[in-house]
């Protein structure tokens, strides 16, 4: 319900005395407002949002008031801009403005992101949760804002959310999946590479979609047939020596069949390079001719460089 203008620092004491405090977004020790105290209002505003706040060169006209109690002042006309909407019906155009208070039925934590994402702005000074990231960006579309225009790989938006990619990643891939975000998608796909394929429940499979859930597992057994063909060649003979002639040199050819025959049997897409090497450079102690040896080092160190290039995202 608005909420007249005027009646925003309204003081149930003498007006001449009450001195509205400003405490971060969201509220961290009360949730109404206004409270009184000491025959004081204490009326809770955002920081970022507020009404001496320069965004820009025009003062705020519009008073947003979150479902905890928290006051946001902001610029109709961006809100509209951004709005297919007029954010959900609920803001009106500068022309019809009565300075009213406009109640968002979202929590100060959605709000403030929501609001930061209009204005182009990064939030992550407030350390928002990966859940209230979540839910404002499944927001975005209810107040006619487009996920695709705001969440762009130069957006701070897009920052924040492929910050939590290392501890989030199949969270934030169905995320991106979901709203078709691609390079969010693209860029969360390379954590998923330890990923149990099996383990996927139905409930995200359908979250996913089928488009995105074909690229991930195209991702998973490209990877996995990639390092069949990049390990099966084996080191490259040299010319017969009085030491060591092809004969000799089939053991090496053995040896490096049943190492990467090993590494073959799991093909784990995250496969590091360094666990590679830890599994083929024991060879060497087993060779005595120096030109083998050269062979296996070789040979180790082009598997290196080809497996490094493998595509690691979707």
């Amino acid at each position: 319900m608005d909420t007249d203008w005027d009646s925003v620092l309204h003081l149930v004491a003498d007006p001449a005395d009450a001195k509205p405090v400003q405490v971060p977004t969201p509220p961290q020790s009360h949730d109404g407002s206004p409270v009184i105290e000491d025959g004081n209002t204490l009326v809770s505003v955002s920081t970022t949002f507020f009404p001496g706040a320069q965004h820009l060169t025009t003062p705020p006209d519009t008073v947003l008031l979150s479902s905890d109690n928290v006051f946001f002042y902001v610029h109709s006309h961006l809100l509209l801009a951004a709005s297919d909407n007029a954010f959900r019906g609920r803001v009106p155009t500068p022309s019809k403005n009565e300075n009213s208070v406009i109640s968002i039925p979202e929590n100060s934590a959605v709000l403030n992101i929501l609001l930061h994402t209009v204005y182009d702005m990064s939030c992550a000074h407030y350390s928002p949760t990966f859940p209230s990231l979540v839910t404002s960006v499944n927001r975005l579309p209810l107040y006619g804002i487009r996920p695709k225009v705001r969440i762009a790989p130069s957006t701070p938006l897009f920052s924040l959310l492929l910050s939590h990619a290392p501890l989030f990643p199949l969270e934030l891939y169905a995320l991106a999946a979901s709203h078709d975000l691609y390079d969010l998608a693209v860029s969360t796909s390379s954590h998923l590479l330890s990923f149990p394929l099996p383990s996927l429940t139905d409930e995200m499979a359908e979250r996913i979609g089928p488009v995105y859930l074909k690229r991930l597992f195209f991702l998973h057994f490209g990877r996995s047939d990639a390092l069949k063909r990049v390990l099966l060649p084996p080191p490259n003979p040299h010319a017969p020596t009085a030491f060591c002639d092809f004969t000799e040199q089939k053991r090496l050819t053995r040896a490096w069949a049943l190492a990467s025959a090993y590494l073959a049997w799991d093909a784990r897409p995250d496969l590091s390079t360094s666990t590679m090497e830890s599994a083929l450079r024991p060879l060497v102690e087993h060779l005595t001719c120096q030109e083998c040896q050269e062979a296996l080092g070789d040979r180790i160190q082009n598997l290196v460089a080809q497996w490094s290039v493998v595509k690691r995202t979707i």
